[in-house]
């Protein structure tokens, strides 16, 4: 795994880093922090996702969607509070991976996947317009039409060079290219360094300095729980997403365990916490990174630009960074989706519609959670109407209903409209040889549809029951037969 096509991985792995150091910086900004802290939680959380967790190939860092969730808490409480955060977040996450629920991706629907994919897809090109800024103003002029040509010459390259050639990843081309033509002909471009300065020191390793008090914990565990679900609900959709383009099966119990990991040392030495970013995996994907040796890389050539390349990688204009992250969010976007709204049914269509804006105009765990929800409750709409049953009277004068279907606290009003006590004879039969029990409401409901035939003065015998729920019937009284 770690061997094989060492070079194009490495090489995507310097592509990738590229384009971490402004994201990472951004979102350390966003939340007021110093953006070193923002590049140590990349090197940490990136190395060691990459060399320890369950999908190679997958890009981690000090992601946005965290970084949204604790501006509250630094404005409030400060950068120690922040860190316990980030420690707390992780050894959640690690809980999480260590309990096995890695799994429970699998229960959000394709739908939300398409909605996930297509939402943030538009957050990475929306935010990319905060780099046609400068001081908080648009930019205008010369400045604006050359931002405007390097990116669209960006663009260009990463195009159109995989048809020249494949040997070399086409952003990294774009970037370097972009940059070498900004510096020979001294364009008034913006640079990586007009956003912050990168050079320093090692991560030093401290704990947190604040009060290990109950009061501590009811400041800093919300934000930890909050970060810790946005966290595992990035990482495990954009590990799905991977699985899929690289066609193969990653871990996504010990991705979650890494991950925990990560942020843990991550908080311990000073830095942002983090999580799967969907745009720089697609950036290694994309330039042939397949192995740990991608990631690995990233994260190692990010602690290196801070201790010693920092000069030239602040150098790198705005906008070759802006026009590969373009490119990235127009290959992000899953422009299928918009062929099938028509084709699939209409519930599902209007999930994928429901989840993108969600994303867009909120963050990422609710409209997952949204989407799950309307998903669920679309299933059983759906499922509740099914139910039906073949009714067939004996000449003995017994009458007997064989109903189809799941039987479930959804379907329970169709059910009871199957029967009709008053107008029944004196014996009915319940044949349930083809109906599915789902959960305790559909117990309920035979026993309450037995007190229905009972008050009537009739007798309601139910057959073919599973021992589970022939058990519970009879500790509520309702006859039962083989």
């Amino acid at each position: 795994m770690w061997s094989s096509n060492l070079s194009k991985n490495a090489l995507a792995g310097l592509t990738t880093s590229f384009a971490l150091v402004p994201e990472c910086i951004a979102f350390a900004l966003v939340a007021h922090l110093n953006p070193l802290t923002g590049l140590y939680g990349a090197f940490f959380i990136c190395t060691l996702t990459a060399v320890f967790g369950g999908r190679p190939g997958m890009i981690s860092g000090a992601a946005g969607s965290m970084a949204v969730v604790i501006v509250a808490l630094v404005a409030q409480h400060g950068l120690q509070y922040f860190l316990a955060t980030v420690v707390l977040s992780g050894l959640i996450m690690l809980l999480f991976g260590v309990l096995r629920m890695g799994k429970l991706v699998s229960m959000v629907p394709h739908p939300v996947m398409l909605g996930f994919v297509n939402g943030l897809a538009i957050v990475i090109a929306w935010s990319q317009l905060q780099h046609f800024k400068a001081d908080g103003r648009w930019l205008h002029g010369a400045q604006l039409a050359w931002m405007c040509g390097l990116v669209a010459l960006t663009m260009l390259i990463v195009y159109f060079l995989p048809r020249l050639t494949k040997a070399v990843p086409p952003a990294l081309v774009a970037i370097v290219g972009v940059g070498l033509l900004s510096e020979g002909l001294h364009l008034p471009a913006r640079t990586l360094g007009d956003m912050a300065q990168i050079a320093g020191g090692l991560p030093v390793f401290q704990i947190p300095a604040l009060p290990m008090t109950m009061e501590t914990l009811h400041i800093v565990l919300p934000y930890a729980l909050l970060m810790a679900v946005v966290g595992l609900l990035e990482t495990l959709l954009t590990f799905n997403l991977t699985d899929e383009i690289t066609e193969t099966r990653g871990l996504p119990n010990r991705e979650c365990v890494a991950l925990g990991a990560a942020n843990v040392v991550s908080g311990l030495f000073g830095g942002m916490g983090g999580c799967a970013m969907i745009g720089q995996t697609m950036i290694n994907l994309s330039s042939g990174g397949r192995t740990r040796v991608s990631g690995a890389v990233s994260g190692i050539m990010i602690l290196l630009f801070i201790l010693f390349l920092s000069p030239l990688i602040e150098r790198i204009p705005l906008a070759a960074l802006v026009g590969v992250m373009f490119v990235v969010a127009q290959q992000t976007f899953a422009w299928g989706s918009l062929r099938v709204l028509g084709k699939v049914p209409r519930h599902d269509a209007l999930l994928i519609v429901v989840v993108t804006c969600i994303t867009v105009a909120t963050d990422l765990a609710v409209a997952v959670l949204c989407g799950i929800v309307i998903a669920a409750l679309s299933f059983a709409w759906r499922h509740a109407r099914e139910i039906r049953a073949d009714v067939a009277e004996g000449a003995d004068g017994v009458k007997t209903y064989t109903p189809h279907g799941t039987l479930f606290f959804a379907s329970i009003a169709h059910f009871n409209d199957l029967f009709d006590p008053p107008g029944d004879p004196q014996k009915v039969v319940l044949d349930c040889r083809y109906l599915r029990l789902a959960d305790h409401s559909a117990v309920v409901a035979v026993s309450t549809l037995h007190e229905r035939y009972a008050k009537a003065g009739k007798a309601l015998e139910v057959q073919h029951l599973s021992k589970r729920c022939e058990l519970l019937l009879h500790r509520a009284g309702v006859v039962v037969t083989a």
